[in-house]
């Protein structure tokens, strides 16, 4: 193996001499690299020399000090810097550093060139990779044989943690905990400094807030500090990825000893196979949800007729088919998916953003009176609520309430993204929440066609709207609604009153001047004298039920018809 102190030997490079860090001068080098670039330290790796001409550091003594700190806790052979060039001699507070830290600092003199040198050093250092070539194909092997006999991302944690005498954690792509395996020497343990519940974020979002997302940016190991009370845990990270996609991370707790290059390989051997063994997991979860997904699509378009069916399907998927259900639909418009222009880019965000939402629902399911299922399509979200047969039928308002409850723990959790909740209403036999599924999304249509800003409506609040909706054309609600309200229609359109609207609120406050007034922020007389006008212009003292009934339908079919009516009709 050659060591830096070999360098000192080698005639070709004569004049190459130590200066600092002489504690570290039997350290490997197993590569040689140029360093000119002040953040390539997320790129650098174990064992490897770094030469430079310093121009990169020059007159900066806080970087000069960082490199060397750096460079030594990367376990780096040493820095080797070309004299005469920008330094006439090395900085005493590089020497300084370079003896706190054992990095072993050498002047190279000024008639060699870098690329030279680099030449001269990796031939010299060939001869040892026979021995680690070896030990890699070993490694290749043990992983290999591991996947191939389904020890899975567990017994692939365990033996890395072995590796590499370090705790392991590893991540999903949402930073999510898949496994960990701790180490017995660790002096700061991962359940005291974490949150290790699986499927759950462990690190604090401060900290993943820093990590790289875009594969092409971390394709090799980098390092981060990860604060913990007044500990600073070295972090080393390592991407999985396959194609440019990132499908998690390793993370190296590294509180025991360094990284040597054997780890490092094995690391990114690890990853291919934690890749494979992810890509394998979500091929299978994929078969498992589309079996699950047909059999809630089957049930929420009522094509399962048969009991013996439903009550087996029911059994398999968790649902109790003695339970009374209703049925809510949340629509998801996401701001934030306008910044994708890749298609695949934001089918994937869209599906991230479904995912946090199921998530969110069964960790507050908690709080329902019932037992909840979730799942999404397309861009919605479906909750089955289903409810004890025994037990008192839930009223609109605890359903709203309950939906309410959801919607705050959405909006404050995923920004940027609008919610509209429909909810269905419930039905005593499972056989018919397919009723109550279809509510629930014309509830959603009615929203949106109305640009309801709440955001929340039981199929009941607009049952009257569907009726009119669903079963009469367009043509002959309008003219329904001319015949009715026309005149104020025209008086509004052409003078700019606002008669109808006023009209809308008196009987929603139960033609109740005072309640009215309030609702409108107006004079109380101010209501009055319009309430005259309206009578007025249509020529009516508003006490006639009928008559009531027939405007209180016309204020109703100029909501379905706003956009669309023709005033000359």
């Amino acid at each position: 193996m050659l060591t830096v102190k070999d360098l000192l030997e080698i005639k070709a490079i004569d004049g190459i001499k130590v200066v600092a860090g002489e504690q570290g001068i039997n350290n490997v080098i197993s590569i040689v690299n140029i360093m000119e670039n002040p953040d390539a330290f997320d790129w650098l790796s174990s064992n490897e020399l770094l030469l430079s001409t310093g121009y990169i550091f020059k007159g900066n003594e806080k970087l000069q000090n960082r490199i060397i700190k750096e460079l030594s806790e990367i376990n780096c052979s040493g820095l080797v810097i070309k004299m005469k060039r920008y330094f006439d001699k090395i900085p005493e507070n590089m020497i300084k550093q370079a003896n706190k830290y054992g990095l072993p600092l050498l002047e190279l003199p000024l008639e060699y060139t870098l690329s030279k040198v680099i030449s001269i050093i990796n031939e010299k250092a060939s001869g040892r990779y026979d021995l680690l070539n070896r030990k890699t194909l070993d490694m290749h092997n043990i992983l290999f044989r591991i996947a191939l006999e389904g020890g899975g991302i567990e017994k692939i944690s365990s033996m890395l943690t072995d590796t590499v005498n370090n705790p392991i954690l590893i991540m999903d792509k949402e930073w999510r905990l898949l496994h960990y395996t701790d180490y017995v020497e660790n002096k700061v343990p991962l359940a005291y400094c974490l949150d290790l519940v699986k499927n759950r974020p462990a690190f604090k979002k401060e900290f993943t807030d820093l990590i790289p997302q875009d594969f092409s940016l971390m394709k090799k190991l980098i390092k981060r500090i990860y604060h913990v009370e007044d500990f600073e845990i070295r972090c080393r990270i390592l991407p999985i990825g396959v194609s440019n996609e990132i499908l998690g991370f390793i993370v190296v707790w590294q509180t025991v000893r360094e990284l040597t290059e054997f780890d490092y390989i094995a690391l990114e051997q690890a990853t291919t196979i934690i890749a494979l063994e992810l890509i394998k997991e979500k091929e299978i979860e994929d078969v498992k949800l589309k079996i699950r997904q047909d059999f809630f699509d089957d049930l929420l378009t009522g094509k399962i007729t048969s009991s013996e069916t439903i009550q087996t399907l029911c059994n398999l998927h968790g649902l109790n088919p003695n339970y009374k259900y209703h049925c809510i639909v949340i629509n998801i418009e996401s701001n934030e998916l306008n910044e994708y222009e890749d298609m695949i880019a934001r089918k994937y965000r869209l599906e991230g953003i479904l995912k946090r939402c199921v998530q969110l629902v069964y960790e507050n399911s908690g709080n329902a009176n019932g037992e909840i299922t979730c799942f999404y399509r397309n861009n919605r979200i479906i909750i089955l609520f289903g409810q004890n047969e025994a037990k008192p039928s839930i009223t609109i308002n605890e359903a709203k309430q309950y939906t309410r409850d959801i919607q705050e723990i959405l909006t404050s959790n995923i920004v940027n993204t609008n919610f509209l909740m429909g909810i269905g209403r419930q039905y005593n036999s499972i056989h018919s929440l397919h009723k109550s599924f279809s509510e629930a999304n014309e509830a959603v249509r009615l929203m949106q066609k109305f640009e309801d800003r709440d955001g929340i409506a039981h199929f009941e609040d607009h049952s009257v709207y569907h009726f009119l909706d669903s079963n009469i054309k367009d043509l002959v609600l309008e003219e329904f609604f001319v015949k009715c309200l026309g005149k104020l229609y025209e008086q509004d359109s052409l003078h700019g009153t606002s008669y109808i609207v006023t009209l809308e609120n008196f009987f929603i406050n139960n033609q109740n001047i005072s309640e009215t007034a309030k609702a409108m922020f107006l004079h109380r007389n101010t209501l009055i004298y319009r309430i005259e006008k309206i009578k007025e212009i249509l020529n009516s003292d508003l006490k006639n039920s009928e008559e009531l009934l027939r405007i209180q339908l016309s204020l109703k079919i100029f909501r379905l018809l706003n956009k669309n009516l023709q005033l000359n009709s």
